[in-house]
């Protein structure tokens, strides 16, 4: 099986959906994936203890890093992500939920299309990308196994969205880096970082898609900070109307309707029908190099990921005595 992308985790101040991910994580991810935590100095010390136990036991290959102080979301996500070079990178937000096989299905749509620059999948709080229903928070499914066996049923066509989505993305590396990175002096949340990304790639003749053959649940939308949207409409003038655009005329509407179709067919199938096997959508995934992580030069505080040999890294007093 080919090498999947890295995954970055940037640590959130929510400990039960933290512990809810990274059990998520290790439930449908292949073992010996590379994962990054990274903490921009927000993680208290019981959700230090989550970590610290789950380093200690996830079959992930798994690096954790903290700063000493917060230099706030978006900086913190661009810092890392350029630590990263021209590796495509899974960025999954901290309190989602993956279903098994969502990381594979997410390297094969690279693998199939080099003109997208970011991949997102289905989920229930995905907005643009939300199923069952478009543009609203829909209740986090309770069977993700049989919702994730449904979604790879789907033949992987790749629709356009008109930007990618914070629940999880896929970042093609070397399309971000020719588009210059996050914007973190412009805009202070990753929700409106993500949009003027996608939208800068867009117009450098990249495609923002939806990979309907994954789905990553998740307990609400994410949003934007104050004064993301009004920075927003100064660049991208027609970005609102586009999206309200999309929302309205529903154009994944056949898609929705299709994936609710085959979730429904594998209720009452045979357990063993049901039963998901995540490397079915590695097959499609082209052998990659491995990719190094590596140093930034400024503050100190990021550290290579992962390494299997010594996967806690922090800073002078980043974590609680």
């Amino acid at each position: 099986m080919a090498e999947l992308p890295v995954i970055l985790l940037p640590v959130g101040h929510d400990d039960d959906a933290l512990d809810a991910c990274l059990a998520a994580l290790d439930a449908g991810t292949p073992a010996g994936t590379r994962i990054w935590l990274a903490d921009d100095a927000r993680i208290g010390p019981r959700g230090a203890e989550i970590v610290q136990r789950w380093l200690a036991s996830t079959p992930l290959q798994a690096d954790y890093s903290c700063r000493q102080r917060s230099i706030g979301e978006v900086a913190h996500l661009d810092d890392v992500l350029r630590a990263c070079g021209d590796a495509d990178v899974i960025v999954l937000a901290p309190d989602a939920i993956p279903a098994p096989g969502w990381a594979n299905a997410l390297a094969a749509c690279f693998a199939r299309d080099a003109s997208i620059a970011t991949a997102t999948p289905w989920c229930n709080a995905g907005e643009s990308a939300a199923w069952p229903r478009i543009g609203e928070i829909n209740p986090v499914p309770d069977a993700p196994s049989r919702l994730a066996r449904a979604c790879q049923a789907l033949p992987p066509l790749y629709p356009e969205l008109p930007a990618a989505i914070g629940h999880a993305v896929l970042l093609r590396g070397n399309a971000r880096r020719k588009a210059g990175g996050l914007d973190a002096s412009s805009y202070r949340s990753w929700y409106a970082a993500l949009i003027d990304l996608s939208l800068r790639m867009a117009g450098l003749g990249w495609r923002n898609a939806l990979c309907e053959t994954a789905f990553v649940a998740r307990g609400g939308e994410g949003g934007p900070a104050d004064g993301d949207m009004d920075a927003l409409a100064v660049r991208w003038p027609a970005w609102h109307s586009r999206l309200a655009t999309f929302l309205m005329q529903d154009p994944l509407y056949a898609t929705r309707v299709a994936l609710q179709r085959g979730f429904d067919a594998l209720e009452n199938a045979p357990a063993q029908q049901q039963l998901f096997e995540a490397d079915d959508a590695a097959d499609a995934v082209d052998d990659a190099s491995p990719v190094a992580v590596s140093h930034p030069d400024d503050d100190g505080t990021i550290h290579t990921a992962p390494d299997a040999a010594d996967n806690v890294s922090f800073t002078e007093d980043a974590l609680p005595k």
